[in-house]
């Protein structure tokens, strides 16, 4: 039996329609090459999607834009998207490990002695950082020492405030790589810094969350596709098979031949970029198999866990109490609070992060149970109408097939020094692409965007070093053709 199955024949396949994907292939078109964009999904935009939940516009995944992003905001402005600041204006609202509620500006709430602690702390984890090529961290000449060392453990021998350890612990482990900080080294969480610039970027909540795209963050990834030329995106288009062939003499990243395999489509072309979390890299069947450091390499890396909850009001009533929105409470269920409204709609949201264990005890409770513990986790931020959303939402992306986690993957202890210079090394004519292994940026949208145009430059570059295929040449060899596939292959 046999089964119809289209071929395509492309320069360019790129795996993933998330932001890198996509910036790859509108880089890689408007170079005159051309691209065929499988997605998995249904959908665009990978890590970043936005919904209406019972009447409130609700972003899902990434959203934010930090001061430092120039590389995201050069894209927006190049789509001619339309931002907005985040509401900012009042108290924050600070819980202590005890649940004791106090509203502050400025500084946290705590003791003189605690704080010159966290100063302290910060200053020597900025120093380390300060040493780091963000895109090649395995190369500090202390790498293999610091990997081998616990976030946790190197706090501990600093200092024994605990509660300025559980404060600068929290924003490197459960605000950004969202695991225990036993489970990451030092230089991991350098790597997390030195991506922001400065410690201060990750911390300062009106650096970091600084902007919103009107829209939402996934009307980025949904432009870009409709910009790109018709037939050149597939959706619900999953990748089984990988096959490549290496060129003789131009070894790895020059151009060969690879064909891409999904339920009903074959895409020919020159290069594969795999434009997927590392997590998922092994979702796909490679032919031949990568080779064995990478195929070892790519166990090393696994996803965080957090989850995003959402809570919309028929008004932002906490700012009636001169209250910003924003709140912290490192010990309890939700950690982290911001207001999270949009100045298009009339309705307040509520965002709040549960991260790491405690997302794992939640998603554990039933589901009636699970939404009023959160609830009830607003409520001692911002008083009891907390309890009564009109919209409520909890994005689960460790349920994701497609995703596995969040926000990104990171290495285990010792990983980053030992695997991590293989991570954007091309295998043949296969390069790997996300904003996990990218430096600047790293784990945020920015970092997809960087890693994206950085990818189309070196494909680019590879085309040009092996003087062959003319940017569209091999689109031109022959159109969209169905082919007769066995049965089951």
């Amino acid at each position: 039996m046999t089964s119809t199955r289209t071929r395509i024949d492309r320069d360019v396949v790129v795996i993933g329609a998330g932001i890198t994907g996509l910036v790859t292939a509108r880089r890689l078109a408007q170079s005159g090459h051309s691209v065929a964009v499988l997605e998995a999904r249904d959908r665009v935009g990978g890590r970043t999607w936005s919904e209406t939940i019972d009447g409130s516009f609700l972003e899902l995944g990434g959203q934010w834009i930090s001061a430092e992003q120039t590389a995201l905001k050069a894209l927006l402005a190049e789509l001619g998207k339309e931002t907005f600041s985040r509401y900012r204006d009042g108290d924050s609202v600070h819980l202590s490990p005890s649940g004791e509620r106090r509203t502050f500006s400025g500084s946290f709430p705590v003791g003189e002695a605690t704080l010159a602690e966290i100063d302290r702390l910060v200053e020597a984890l900025d120093a380390l950082a300060a040493g780091l090529d963000v895109d090649a961290p395995w190369a500090h000449p202390q790498a293999a020492e610091l990997d081998r060392i616990p976030f946790a453990a190197w706090l501990a021998s600093l200092t024994d405030d605990e509660q300025a350890i559980r404060i600068v612990d929290h924003y490197i482990a459960a605000g950004m790589l969202t695991k225990p900080s036993h489970v990451f080294s030092v230089l991991q969480a350098m790597l997390m810094v030195a991506s922001a610039e400065n410690f201060e970027n990750l911390i300062d909540e009106n650096l970091l969350l600084d902007e919103r795209v009107v829209g939402g963050m996934q009307s980025v990834s949904q432009q870009i596709a409709a910009e790109l030329d018709a037939g050149t995106l597939h959706l619900s288009a999953p990748v089984r098979r990988l096959e490549w062939t290496s060129s003789q003499a131009g070894g790895d990243g020059a151009p060969g031949a690879v064909v891409a395999h999904t339920d009903d489509i074959e895409v020919h072309a020159r290069y594969a970029v795999v434009a997927v979390p590392p997590n998922l890299y092994s979702t796909i069947e490679y032919a031949p198999a990568l080779p064995r450091l990478q195929q070892v390499a790519h166990q090393h890396q696994s996803m965080g866990l957090v989850i995003k909850a959402q809570a919309a009001y028929d008004r932002p009533f906490w700012r009636e109490q001169g209250l910003s929105g924003t709140g912290f409470g490192s010990e309890q269920l939700v950690c982290e609070v911001y207001d999270n409204s949009s100045p298009h709609e009339t309705r307040g949201t509520i965002v709040g992060f549960i991260a790491g264990p405690r997302a794992e005890e939640t998603w554990a409770l039933p589901e009636a149970e699970r939404r009023q513990a959160v609830l009830e986790s607003f409520a001692a931020y911002f008083g009891d109408e907390a309890l009564t959303p009109l919209a409520f939402f909890l994005s689960d992306w460790g349920g994701e097939q497609y995703t596995r986690g969040a926000y990104a993957s990171s290495y285990d202890l010792g990983g980053l020094s030992r695997w991590g210079q293989l991570q954007n090394q091309p295998v043949g004519p296969l390069f790997f692409a996300s904003s996990d292994i990218a430096g600047a940026g790293y784990m945020h949208v920015d970092g997809g965007v960087r890693i994206g145009s950085d990818t189309a430059r070196r494909i680019r570059e590879g085309f040009a070093a092996a003087g062959g295929t003319a940017p569209g040449e091999t689109a031109a060899a022959e159109a969209a053709t169905p082919v007769a596939v066995p049965a089951g292959v």
